[in-house]
C-alpha cells in the first residue's frame, strides 16, 4: 500500500472521545479514518444520512405543502410567476 498523511484538525476532546472508542473497538484512529474513507468511497457519498433540521418556517411551508395549503399557481408563464413572488399578499 502506498500510504500518504492527512492532516485533519479537530478539538481536542473529539479526538479523544474517538480514540477511546477507536481503541476499545481494537483499532487507531488511522485505522478507523481509513474505515470511514473506505466507506465513503464505496457509498460514493457519506456513509450515514447528513440533514439539517428544518426550522420551524420550513416545517410549516412542508406540512401546507403536504396538506395543499397555502399554495399559489400554477402559473401559465414566467411572468406570472414573478409578479406572484413579488406579491407581498401572496
Amino acid at each position: 500500500m502506498d500510504a500518504t498523511n492527512l492532516n485533519v484538525r479537530v478539538d481536542k476532546e473529539v479526538k479523544a472521545h474517538a480514540e477511546a472508542i477507536a481503541s476499545a473497538l481494537g483499532m487507531n484512529l488511522s485505522t478507523a479514518v481509513n474505515i470511514f474513507l473506505r466507506r465513503m468511497i464505496a457509498c460514493e457519498g457519506m456513509p450515514f444520512e447528513v440533514r439539517l433540521t428544518p426550522n420551524a418556517q420550513s416545517r410549516q411551508a412542508m406540512d401546507d405543502a403536504l396538506n395543499h395549503r397555502n399554495l399559489i399557481g400554477p402559473f401559465s408563464d414566467t411572468a406570472s410567476l414573478m409578479e406572484a413572488l413579488h406579491d407581498d399578499d401572496a
